[in-house]
């Protein structure tokens, strides 16, 4: 359910704001939704891990914050960011 270390890193480097960046919102933002995207796999397969379905309902969460500040501090990289992985269809 979790992403490996070098799935990670490919989304640090292309989502990095700058030569030393690994934590900017853009960067969780991306890492998070690659965990959603696991883990809502992983329930269609295992319909009763409520657990897990829990655990991804505060990552959604999560995101959902990140991506407001995102939003409300800068609009254009938002927007860039939401088309790039693909969400809000």
């Amino acid at each position: 359910m979790s992403i490996t270390a070098e799935r990670k890193t490919a989304l640090i480097e292309e989502f990095r704001t700058s030569e030393n960046d690994k934590g900017s919102v853009q960067v969780q933002v991306a890492i998070l939704t690659e965990r959603i995207r696991n883990i809502t796999e992983h329930l269609r397969v295992k319909k009763k891990d409520f657990a897990g379905r829990r655990g991804l309902l505060v990552l959604v969460g999560k995101r959902t914050r990140l991506l407001k500040y995102l939003q409300s501090r800068d609009r254009p990289e938002y927007l860039r960011l939401i088309e790039v992985l693909g969400l809000r269809r």
